[in-house]
């Protein structure tokens, strides 16, 4: 199985959440299962992929050659696919992945949680969507989601198809359900 994990490449955060990504990685590993991620090095993103390999897993990087160009790419991973576009990017990530895992992150995760999240409402695909938030960082998302399904902007059933959990033991158990 292969799992895509989206988290952020921030070099500012709190080191608990690389460490986190690292012992998502590990736990990958773990269960010999494939690591995806956006091909960087840096903070979360380094972490996770380092955390797998670590533990003896395989893991593919997909990055955009402009990011590759200012020195952002992880070179250790097994595979990496250079691509021109963010776009070219994602879809690449979301073909070659079985489930995705969405860790705390910025701006760009949450833009990856949702196209994928809505992606797999509208039946482009039928993967797992999985948060690991053992700090309680999308707590207001959760309510928001809530809300808004209240509110009559979400439909019935889009909020179930996301898998919310703090552990990774958990968030590894929702991407094989």
């Amino acid at each position: 199985m292969r799992i895509a994990v989206f988290c952020s490449s921030s070099p500012t955060i709190d080191p608990k959440y690389v460490e986190l990504a690292y012992e998502l990685g590990a736990s990958i590993a773990g269960k010999s299962w494939e690591l995806v991620t956006g091909g960087g090095h840096i903070s979360m993103m380094g972490a996770v992929s380092r955390g797998a390999r670590d533990g003896g897993g395989r893991t593919i990087g997909v990055i955009p050659q402009a990011l590759v160009d200012i020195e952002f790419a992880d070179h250790d991973n097994d595979e990496l696919h250079v691509v021109e576009t963010m776009g070219e990017r994602k879809a690449l990530i979301t073909d070659i992945a079985d489930a995705f895992i969405t860790l705390p992150g910025g701006a760009g995760t949450l833009e990856e949680f949702f196209e994928i999240w809505v992606g797999r409402y509208l039946k482009f695909h039928n993967k797992p969507v999985v948060i690991l938030d053992p700090f309680g960082i999308y707590n207001p998302l959760h309510e928001l989601v809530d809300h808004l399904e209240k509110e009559n902007f979400i439909k019935p059933g889009m909020r179930e198809l996301i898998s919310w959990n703090t552990t990774c033991e958990g968030a590894l158990q929702a991407c094989s359900e």
